[in-house]
């Protein structure tokens, strides 16, 4: 008769012990944190060549906006988010539970480059504003826009994966 409640304790002890874990695991499945192809997205130079082009996931809606690339420990160069908005502003991006550098790329309503901001320090809440009204922001993975030479003469060129 006594193994009843030995049984209930040692279920609940398992239940309880699966549901702990750190907040990185918690999250990293809660967030959604699978890199998903929405599209791709080039930088264009002055000559209209294309200097590189890039997978993106793209954050459209206000809770896309507000959790971009939290909670990611790491993105490859080929790779990157695209922030649209409804109107140009001069709002700013923080890094807030961001744990990857990250180089952020603002961008005006012309899809012209206005601004670049590099290697940005992760988990800061100090607030990294463009230079230039922005209507779409791009992030990847610090380091991209030195190796690859993007720069404020540069558009940017996107679409949607069908």
């Amino acid at each position: 008769m006594n193994r009843l409640p030995v049984a209930t304790l040692l279920l609940l002890a398992t239940l309880l012990l699966a549901s702990c874990g750190s907040d990185d695991t918690r999250n990293t499945i809660s967030m959604g944190n699978e890199f998903t192809k929405e599209g791709t997205l080039s930088f264009v130079q002055p000559n209209d060549s294309v200097l590189r082009t890039i997978d993106i996931e793209i954050a459209d809606t206000p809770q896309e906006r507000a959790r971009g690339l939290m909670f990611r420990r790491s993105m490859g160069y080929d790779k990157g988010m695209l922030f649209l908005f409804d109107e140009a502003d001069e709002s700013g991006f923080w890094m807030k539970n961001t744990p990857m550098p990250l180089d952020i790329i603002f961008v005006g309503p012309d899809s012209q480059v206005v601004s670049i901001s590099e290697r940005t320090q992760p988990f800061s809440e100090e607030q990294i504003l463009p230079t230039a009204p922005k209507q779409f922001v791009v992030e990847v993975r610090a380091g991209f826009v030195d190796r690859f030479g993007v720069t404020e003469d540069m558009r940017i060129r996107w679409q949607r994966t069908d």
